[in-house]
């Protein structure tokens, strides 16, 4: 599978002709309203758009006009570059304006651009009235002959295109962010969960311990690196246990050698719950292509954060993970190439600047990366 290498969004709050390179691990940093959450709202907005969510992740955000950069903008676009290897790269491109109390899709490209060719190959071309794919059986641009939402963008609902740009719809598509998790006394993580096959945690933990249960049984390696993982953070934990509690209902029990009774997942601090989702959630064998965490370090003890940037780098061979953290702490165990600087310019508007583009060299040699950042050397200050 490909990747994206560059994201562009303008017109989106504080980004305005916002661009940066995507990279393997992207650990953004910086004070509070630089953009940062804009950054991954937008590429989740940007995600629901090729996932058919366009119109409901828009109602749910307040709608386009509280969205637009105030007094700059008067439409949102969007563009990602793919780069393919062996082939042309692709570029797609998505505008929208407001228009009543909604908006339209103003619109649409998916090109793949050949130097031998003065017109890029063209897989959608659609604007308002003007909606055309490429047809590959047929081998032409043609108009949709089905009930075309135009609410919705054409990535979302032309039929199968080409590999590349099939690659991209399903990158963008299926981009997943994740919040801080709920650890409250109701949280779906406290309670029993449904025994069935689950390869993933889920968003709100309502899958941990039937996707723990299934690692157990059927992916043993990978289960056992959680484990070790876990016994790296916390030296005193034996093991795992999955007792049924009712018809179909599993918990999760954690055996400590300091306790001769063992400690249900209610009793767990939220710290350790919130690192064991993570755990799992980066050991998951059906990460996104695009995954985004906001604030991972909350609840967490400064010296669990090594292991789980370790985790984040191990992690990003499978995903581009993008994190937005406030810690100083957690960045200290960062590289300059993983650590995107987000700051504000002269006029307000957000300017990302990746750590090993700042000349860092020589300070590094006496100082730690979270200590430049205090320092304000490398700026997202107050």
């Amino acid at each position: 599978m490909s990747l994206i290498t560059n994201i562009k969004i303008d017109g989106f709050r504080r980004l305005h002709s916002f661009e940066v390179e995507m990279r393997p691990l992207m650990v953004l940093i910086g004070a509070n309203g630089v953009g940062k959450t804009s950054f991954l709202d937008g590429l989740s907005l940007f995600s629901a758009s090729a996932s058919g969510k366009l119109n409901r992740n828009l109602s749910d955000m307040g709608g386009i006009e509280s969205l637009l950069t105030r007094g700059r903008a008067k439409e949102l676009s969007f563009a990602a570059h793919m780069e393919v290897e062996g082939r042309n790269p692709i570029q797609y491109d998505l505008t929208l304006e407001s228009k009543g109390v909604g908006y339209s899709i103003a619109g649409e490209n998916l090109v793949q651009k050949n130097e031998q060719f003065s017109e890029p190959f063209k897989h959608i071309c659609s604007h308002p009235g003007d909606i055309k794919y490429y047809e590959v059986e047929g081998r032409n641009l043609v108009k949709p002959d089905w009930d075309y939402d135009t609410l919705e963008t054409s990535l979302s609902q032309v039929p199968r295109m080409f590999r590349q740009p099939e690659e991209l719809r399903t990158i963008l598509a299926t981009a997943n962010r994740y919040h801080v998790l709920d650890v409250g006394g109701r949280s779906p993580v406290k309670l029993p969960q449904s025994m069935r096959p689950a390869l993933h945690p889920g968003e709100n933990g309502e899958d941990l311990v039937p996707f723990l249960y299934y690692l157990r049984e059927s992916d043993s390696d990978r289960f056992e690196s959680v484990v070790d993982s876990m016994r790296a953070a916390f030296p005193g934990l034996e093991g795992f246990s999955f007792p049924p509690v009712a018809a179909g209902m599993l918990t999760m029990t954690w055996k400590d050698r300091d306790f001769t009774k063992p400690i249900y997942m209610n009793e767990l601090s939220e710290g350790t719950l919130r690192f064991l989702w993570l755990v799992a959630l980066l050991h998951s064998p059906k990460l996104s292509y695009i995954t985004m965490i906001d604030e991972p370090e909350t609840s967490l003890h400064p010296e669990l954060l090594g292991l789980l940037s370790e985790l984040m780098r191990e992690a990003s061979k499978k995903t581009q993970l993008v994190v937005a953290t406030h810690s100083d702490r957690f960045v200290r165990f960062m590289k300059p190439e993983e650590v995107l600087v987000m700051d504000l310019d002269e006029d307000g508007l957000a300017v990302p600047a990746w750590g090993d583009s700042l000349e860092l060299g020589d300070w590094l040699e006496d100082y730690s990366l979270d200590e430049l950042w205090r320092m304000g050397r490398i700026g997202g200050r107050p």
